[in-house]
């Protein structure tokens, strides 16, 4: 599984054998999110245990690092 980056105790990764659209897991000692990278913006799709701070705070790194998310996936898939 593909790491993008590691920060406040939160890792950002995709799976090796993902699908469309552009998305990112999110892993904490809590549990693990999903969110979609989408044109419009950060999309939250699944929490399974992640505080909802620790929710916000991930969605605002990703904000921050939409471009190096989406860079990542597409150096990884080819696109």
């Amino acid at each position: 599984m593909p790491e993008i980056f590691r920060m406040f105790g939160l890792r950002f990764f995709f799976w090796s054998r993902e699908h469309e659209p552009i998305h990112v897991h999110i892993e904490n000692g809590d549990g693990d999110a999903k969110f979609d990278i989408l044109p419009e913006g950060i999309v939250l799709k699944e929490n399974h245990g992640i505080k909802p701070k620790d929710i916000k705070l991930a969605e605002s790194i990703l904000e921050e690092n939409k471009e190096l998310a989406i860079s990542k996936w597409n150096e990884y898939f080819g696109n």
